[in-house]
This record gives C-alpha cells, sequence and structure tokens, in this order.
C-alpha cells in the first residue's frame, strides 16, 4: 500500500503521436498507468509511436473523470500533482515528489480546467520559455520524479537491459589532457 506508484492522467489529448511518446515514457519511467479523457484521441487512436514494447503492462484507459478514475486501493495516500503553467505554482527543480502521485496533464491546445487545480494536492510546472510539447513534458516530470526518488537507479546493467539490441557501442577509456581544467 506504501509502495511507490506514479500513475499519469491526460486531459483530452488529441495527438495520437503523443500519447504514443507518453506511452513510452510512462514505460521508460514505470509509471503505472495512464488515463485520458475525452474524445479526440479515441477518434485518432491508430498511432504509430514506437513504444518499444516498454507498454504492454501499462494500462491506457479512457475515462469520464480523471479525479474519479483511480481504484481505492491507487488512491490511498496518491497526491493529486497537476502539471501547468499557472502563477503560483512550484517550479521542478525545487519540487519534491511524493512516493505516490497522479500527475495530471492539460492537452497540447489547452490547459488543465480550474476544477482539477482546485483539487490538486500540489502545482508543478517546468520552467522553459514557452510551453513544451505534451509528451516532451510528461517526460521532463517522470525523468525528475526518477532521478530524485531513485538516485541509485544508474548502472550498467540498467543500460544493458535498456538499450536497444542494435547497440553495442563500448566506452574505451583513453588517457587525455583535461578540458577546461577538469582531469579526464
Amino acid at each position: 500500500m506504501n509502495d511507490p506508484i506514479a500513475v499519469i492522467g491526460l486531459l483530452d489529448p488529441k495527438s495520437p503521436a503523443n500519447v504514443g511518446a507518453v506511452m513510452r515514457a510512462a514505460g521508460c519511467y514505470q509509471a503505472h498507468s495512464v488515463y485520458f479523457t475525452g474524445v479526440r484521441y479515441p477518434r485518432a487512436a491508430s498511432y504509430n509511436t514506437d513504444t518499444k514494447n516498454v507498454v504492454r503492462d501499462i494500462p491506457l484507459t479512457g475515462v469520464e473523470s480523471l479525479l474519479e478514475c483511480l481504484p481505492e486501493a491507487t488512491r490511498a495516500g496518491t497526491k493529486i500533482v497537476c502539471v501547468e503553467l499557472v502563477v503560483g505554482a512550484t517550479p521542478l527543480p525545487l519540487y519534491q515528489h511524493p512516493p505516490r502521485a497522479f500527475y495530471l496533464f492539460g492537452p497540447e491546445d489547452g490547459t488543465l480546467d480550474q476544477a482539477l487545480i482546485d483539487r490538486a494536492d500540489e502545482v508543478i510546472y517546468v520552467p522553459t520559455t514557452g510551453c513544451m510539447n505534451l509528451a516532451a513534458t510528461v517526460n521532463v516530470v517522470l525523468y525528475d520524479r526518477m532521478a530524485k526518488l531513485s538516485p541509485h537507479c544508474a548502472s550498467d546493467a540498467l543500460i544493458l537491459r535498456s538499450r536497444d539490441t542494435n547497440n553495442r557501442v563500448k566506452i574505451r577509456l583513453q588517457p587525455q589532457a583535461s578540458v577546461a581544467g577538469v582531469p579526464r
């Protein structure tokens, strides 16, 4: 019941490529599930984004309401975190992710509803000049979560499990001169 969990909620996404890329991010960063509302995505649901088979066990579920879709077991102790460019939000670099979070993202061509912002436990944003693409935002937030909550995840074993089957590149360290005063 207290295991870390990340769930993604997408408000009325329109782009199949973005939803496919969100699913790939969910797989790469071990999100539990992805929910979406609206009718735009299902109309264009034959997305072609390469998900690298990392999403086989991650459900993508259409729902009427993002706030009512979490099963009770998942809901317990889960914080609702809206990701939106809104005055007063916490910048992502300063944010401490809760172990159990339901991250809500607005549509590619809009914003989260005020009702969702009002129900949020926390509202965060990615500090950029301009707004990012939906899938890019999901990737950045999930990467930040992983980096802050699981700093021990970096290893050669992870690289071997994650890389493409055609990737057999190796690092051959050679003594080199220092670059800008930093020895290599």
